[in-house]
């Protein structure tokens, strides 16, 4: 492995953690600027399918762009192989989404295999996809006094908890 592997393979591992944050941060115009053309995604094992960006875009913005849905996305353990313009890497997931217009609070594991290329100097992500090990699900009724008390769109992500 040389010092310019190691460069692009940084490369490939910000891109990931860009991609999260923009999911997390409801930032969609930039999540755009990630993918290829005609990148490809495959959720859920499969379970959900997409071609093309604008495809993939639209699934995530539908599905995750309410204010009430809030999530953290975190991928660590990158195993990443160079081969040219075109990389691979495995990560491992852990999640947490809270949706108050749905009353629900999911945890779960996954492992991601994703491919990327390289267009114009820069790594974009060609596939994604997730394979759970494991998600569970409790009604935000399960937990008695529960409440949001900071959130990046209805507070600023300032708490609203008081202080002394």
């Amino acid at each position: 492995m040389t010092p310019e592997d190691l460069v692009q393979i940084e490369a490939v591992k910000r891109l990931k953690y860009a991609y999260l944050r923009c999911i997390d941060q409801k930032d969609f115009d930039a999540l755009t600027d990630l993918f290829t053309e005609d990148a490809t995604a495959a959720y859920s094992g499969g379970k959900y399918v997409y071609e093309g960006r604008r495809a993939i875009i639209e699934f995530i913005a539908t599905n995750m762009g309410r204010e009430a849905f809030h999530s953290s996305h975190r991928v660590h353990h990158p195993e990443i192989e160079l081969d040219g313009d075109t990389a691979t890497g495995r990560w491992a997931l852990e999640d947490t989404v809270l949706d108050t217009d749905w009353n629900f609070l999911l945890m779960g594991a996954a492992f991601y295999e994703d491919r990327y290329r390289l267009v114009d100097g820069a790594w974009r992500i060609e596939h994604t996809g997730y394979r759970r090990s494991f998600e569970f699900m409790l009604p935000t009724s399960a937990l008695e006094g529960f409440s949001v008390t900071a959130s990046w769109w209805a507070t600023d992500g300032q708490s609203t908890l008081p202080v002394q």
